[in-house]
């Protein structure tokens, strides 16, 4: 099981892309310092994972699993963390609630004044710093989003729960330099290059539910998708 472990987190972590033919048996073997037959048996479970898939006489390949990388479809980021195996937790940095700027009004579309819940946190992927999120929900969609811990909550399955659950994500990422007091949460010096992901969340009868900016690292965050020509069928 350790060495199914060792080499599924090297596919997880993209050491070992879709596609790519594993090394030699012999070689893998002398890396993990295990005998071929325990080796053969970590192999046999990750094919019955999913993980690879064996091509007889050529040897071992990671699987071209689609759901493995980032989905065409709305997830949280615990539910990508639970996804990928990975532990998702926070430090938050702020959580309250204060009256809508006329801005955040327009954004959310309510009178300027409506309470919001403001939740700013540092997101983490088995304690690792990954990125900074900062959300704003119109307090009346789920009135409970004060007393929840959100260093281990998921603010998604949280309004999920309370009804107000988002269907439809509109997002815009760009690439900026690291502002000074998001720096020091990501171990980054200000300036340095991160990913930014504006998003504004609806729900099934067309709510604004929630408008956030997370802030990645640039080293630490990747996104997956893909695009088909207009006219075309995909092979």
């Amino acid at each position: 099981m350790q060495a199914a472990e060792l080499i599924e987190r090297r596919v997880r972590e993209g050491a070992l892309a879709s596609g790519r033919r594993l090394p030699a048996e012999r070689e893998l073997c002398n890396q993990m310092g295990i005998s071929r037959v325990t080796l053969r048996r970590a192999l046999q479970h990750l094919v019955e994972q999913g993980v690879l898939r064996s091509s007889h006489g050529r040897g071992w390949y990671v699987a071209g699993r689609p759901d493995r990388d980032w989905p065409n479809s709305l997830e949280s980021f615990t539910e990508t963390a639970r996804r990928k195996a990975l532990t998702a937790t926070s430090r938050v940095i702020r959580a309250e609630v204060k009256e809508a700027s006329l801005d955040e009004a327009d954004q959310f579309g309510v009178a300027a004044g409506t309470r919001l819940f403001v939740l700013e946190r540092v997101r983490m992927l088995d304690g690792v710093p990954v990125g900074v999120d900062s959300s704003r929900v119109v307090l009346n969609v789920a009135p409970r989003l004060p007393e929840t811990d959100f260093t281990k909550a998921s603010l998604i399955e949280e309004l999920t729960a309370g009804g107000a659950e988002p269907v439809v994500a509109q997002s815009v990422i760009e690439a900026k330099g690291c502002p000074e007091g998001i720096a020091e949460h990501l171990d980054l010096t200000p300036g340095d290059p991160v990913l930014v992901m504006h998003q504004s969340m609806v729900d099934a009868v067309g709510r604004v539910v929630l408008v956030s900016a997370i802030t990645y690292r640039g080293d630490r965050y990747r996104l997956r998708t893909s695009f088909v020509r207009g006219g075309t069928s995909p092979a």
